[in-house]
């Protein structure tokens, strides 16, 4: 490799065909090699050789290498670079392939070619001396006079300007200032053209240029044009205020014999502006101090973490959501209590108490501008309109709405969000709604927060401890933000059916209101005033084609729907507009065929014809549409036989009328139970039996054959209709006893009559909840007269007035004044302990 001439490459070198990149004297390039020629160069002669001298190939430029070994080798590109292989790496994904580090040593041109497979091998004539990247600097250019000196300080100078606009702390950009002061001059255009950013196009021009004389002319317009680019950017950098310094990044690459840098003015200024931009966001968000100094020290952090690692897509998203949070932007609230009241009352019908409570809020905030959001839980059965209320508060308020689904979550990440040392951590629902709705005093509706669940991962109800206390919710703290946010002016309601499954420590940070079922009239009123127009306007008919009477309403509430809301009263009406629709269809489809063929009306005759408008849904029509009714009023015609009593019961749903049934045959003294009857239910049983028959004497109660114990020689057999419900609770006391007294007495029970009460051993009667639902579940069933506990006394004042109106009640303390009230004209033995029945009507 050496002679008298200086230092010499191989006069023969095996090719590597390159169409992508452009190596350049002095720089160091990375290559891909997938095609057949290329592999078996690799495997040949790189793989296989064992001398200094096997490293040294060719690589041509500008020339594709055929994808099959059979293909006629292409025009080879007359210019290429001799370069040592530092470095082959081989890889199987996403198919067999090699990528070789080259560094260029010097020019060559290709003389011939001396075989072309396996791979190309060719005489070469070298046009570089060699040693001048590996020696000294010395004054052989900048010595000589003319063009070729002045092009050379020229070129050198404007290198060291461009280094002037880096930021020297940078390896790369230091060693490069070191690379400018110890290669000869003559070698800087390549050095510098293998940095900077220019298209392989340009280092063909560069590498095709063969006297120094015109590489020097070829590369100083590139070099210029870098060095505008920077300061064009440093310009638009302080036209636009930008109070920080910034050091334009360096993207390292390879420069001989170490590395090389890129330097790429349009990527860089687009990723500084949007860097910068992320800071101005952080500034303007008007976070908390806390909160600011957390963003400050992560946006440090980030400013020095290059792309490619994965921790900095992490913080960058953290930044992004710290900046969309709603630390200081809110909604200004509607005060203006007169349009709220005529707003809540347009959206929902009934709902006093909730209103109520919406109006008083209100007026508190026009009182006190820094109230704390309340915490409203509404209890009551589906379909009577919890959740649509709470979007109607939103409304009202002026306030943004969002919705959180609780039911079946189980993991407490889902309120608290993961710690960000999780791989795909995530905030929580509560932070990433306040996201959504920008604004941090929005209406938040936590829906079915009875329906938590628990695993593993976590109690989620525990988790909303924190939300929804109003002492702690002002430093409420996400795992993922892990700074505080405050949650105090946020409005939360949460819904549920029941308050059984929600724990103790949640319920008593809620404020619960009560949602009961819908009376009759209101279902009529709210069918008429909201429902039938919704249903039309679903099925694209109008009230001129469809009209329904509220007695047709009455029907549909009364024989087809058997529920405390209306979302079955929903359905049956839509069910009716979907077939009025088909005969509407069917009206036009009549109408367009007589207007294509008129004597179409004589032939087709009366069904042909379109019905008339407004179709009216009557009580036939509506056994067409719905079929025969699904519950019948019953109540009269069961009560037909000693030994049944109709008690009440309260579920989830609403209120429910039901029945027990007694009988007796000869036996033992036997008490059996049916229904899926709990343990509370059955005590009952027991404890009415046990004061029947202390009593028997004084009620005139006889077994079967006449005697003084109702047991003796006689079995009972108690049975709940309904066996496939699971039943439970004390309410059912009073029905038990009434129901056993008929049967042991002979006589029956008044069969407009219902009762609910627990029983005590000396024959008292205790109060009971859920009156409310209870008495609407009587009305609906058509019964006039409902006993309760005395001290149930006060829950009827809930009572809507025309319920109140329609029934009698009677409340009684004792199981004397029970059965002096269910049987017509009193029960024997109990006139002389009572003068006269408490009873107070038409309250």
């Amino acid at each position: 490799m050496s002679s008298g001439d200086g230092i010499q490459i191989p006069s023969r070198l095996p090719l590597l065909l390159a169409h992508e990149g452009v190596l350049l004297p002095g720089s160091t390039v990375r290559f891909s090699v997938d095609s057949p020629r290329n592999m078996h160069l690799v495997k040949h002669r790189l793989l296989t050789g064992t001398s200094l001298k096997s490293t040294i190939i060719g690589v041509i430029p500008n020339t594709k290498d055929p994808e099959h070994d059979t293909d006629d080798l292409p025009t080879l590109h007359k210019i290429g670079t001799a370069g040592i292989a530092v470095q082959v790496v081989g890889s199987n994904w996403p198919k067999p392939h090699y990528t070789l580090l080259i560094t260029g040593l010097c020019r060559f041109s290709v003389s011939s070619l001396l075989k072309e497979r396996p791979f190309v091998l060719a005489e070469v004539e070298q046009l570089d001396k060699l040693e001048q990247y590996t020696t000294p600097a010395t004054d052989g250019v900048t010595a000589e006079h003319g063009e070729l000196g002045e092009l050379s300080q020229k070129f050198y100078q404007s290198a060291i300007q461009l280094l002037g606009m880096l930021d020297m702390s940078v390896p790369v950009v230091a060693k490069f200032r070191r690379l400018l002061d110890s290669l000869p001059r003559e070698t800087l255009p390549d050095v510098v053209a293998s940095m900077i950013r220019t298209t392989n196009k340009e280092k063909l021009q560069v590498l095709d240029a063969l006297s120094l004389e015109e590489r020097f002319k070829k590369a100083l317009p590139m070099l210029t044009r870098q060095i505008e680019g920077l300061k064009l950017l440093q310009k638009t950098r302080k036209m636009n205020h930008d109070t920080e310094k910034r050091v334009l990044s360096v993207r390292k690459g390879g420069v001989f014999p170490g590395r090389q840098f890129s330097l790429d003015e349009e990527d860089e200024d687009e990723d500084g502006d949007d860097t910068t931009a992320l800071e101005r966001k952080i500034h303007a968000a008007n976070m908390s101090e806390a909160a600011l100094r957390v963003c400050l020290k992560e946006f440090k952090r980030l400013k020095k973490m290059p792309q490619s690692m994965p921790e900095y897509a992490l913080t960058r998203n953290y930044l992004d959501l710290m900046v969309e949070l709603p630390w200081s932007k809110s909604t200004k609230d509607c005060l203006d209590i007169r349009a709220a009241r005529t707003l809540l009352d347009n959206d929902h019908y009934a709902m006093e108490k909730l209103k109520r409570r919406v109006l008083e809020y209100l007026a508190v905030r026009q009182l006190k501008t820094s109230l704390k959001g309340p915490i409203l839980c509404f209890v009551g059965p589906p379909g009577v309109g919890k959740t649509s209320v709470g979007r109607s508060i939103a409304r009202t308020l002026g306030r943004e709405f969002h919705r959180i689904a609780l039911g079946g979550v189980c993991d407490q990440s889902d309120i608290r969000g993961h710690r960000r040392t999780y791989v795909g951590s995530m905030p929580g629902r509560i932070i990433n709604g306040l996201k959504t709705v920008g604004v941090n005093n929005p209406v938040f509706l936590l829906d079915e927060v009875d329906k938590l669940g628990k695993s593993l991962q976590g109690d989620p109800a525990a988790a909303l401890l924190e939300v929804l206390d109003p002492e702690q919710n002002h430093n409420f703290t996400d795992h993922y933000l892990n700074v505080a946010f405050d949650l105090s002016q946020v409005l939360f309601i949460a819904t549920a059916n029941s308050t059984a499954t929600i724990p103790p420590a949640l319920l008593d940070r809620m404020e619960v209101l009560q949602v009961p079922g819908y009376t009759q009239e209101e279902k009529v009123e709210i069918a008429h005033r909201h429902l039938i127009p919704n249903q039309l306007e679903q099925h694209g008919l109008t009230p001129q084609q469809l009209h329904i009477p509220q007695d047709t309403t009455q029907d549909i509430i009364t024989r087809y729907t058997r529920e405390a809301g209306v979302r079955s009263l929903e359905r049956k009406i839509g069910a009716i507009c979907r077939a009025v629709a088909v005969k509407v269809a069917e009206g036009h489809g009549i109408t367009d065929t007589e207007a294509l063929t008129p004597e179409g009306q004589t032939q087709q005759g009366d069904k042909a014809a379109p019905p008339e408008m407004p179709i009216v849904i009557d009580h036939i029509a509506l056994k067409d549409i719905l079929g025969p009714p699904l519950f019948e009023m019953e109540v009269s015609e069961r009560l037909t036989l000693p030994g049944v009593a109709l008690g009440l019961a309260w579920t989830p749903l609403g209120g429910e009328i039901m029945f027990v049934e007694a009988s007796r045959m000869e036996g033992e003294g036997q008490l059996t139970l049916t229904g899926q009857l709990g343990d509370v239910m059955k005590e009952s049983a027991h404890l009415a039996i046990s004061w029947l028959r202390t009593n028997a004497k004084t009620y005139e109660l006889t077994n079967m054959v006449g005697g003084p114990d109702p047991l003796e020689g006689t079995d009972i057999h108690l049975h709940f209709p309904a066996g496939a419900v699971t039943k439970d609770g004390p309410s059912a006391g009073v029905t038990i006893v009434t129901c056993l007294a008929s049967l042991f007495s002979g006589r029956l029970v008044r069969s407009d009559i219902a009762m609910t009460g627990e029983i005590t051993l000396r024959g008292l009667v205790l109060p009971v909840g859920g009156i409310k639902d209870k008495v609407l579940a009587a009305h609906r069933a058509g019964v006039k007269r409902v006993i309760l506990p005395k001290r149930n006394e006060k829950d009827l004042e809930e009572l809507p007035a025309n319920v109140r109106a329609d029934l009698d009640f009677v409340t009684a303390g004792n199981l004397d004044e029970v059965l002096n009230a269910a049987f017509d004209g009193g029960f024997p033995g109990t006139a002389s302990t009572h003068t006269h029945r408490q009873l107070t009507s038409k309250l």
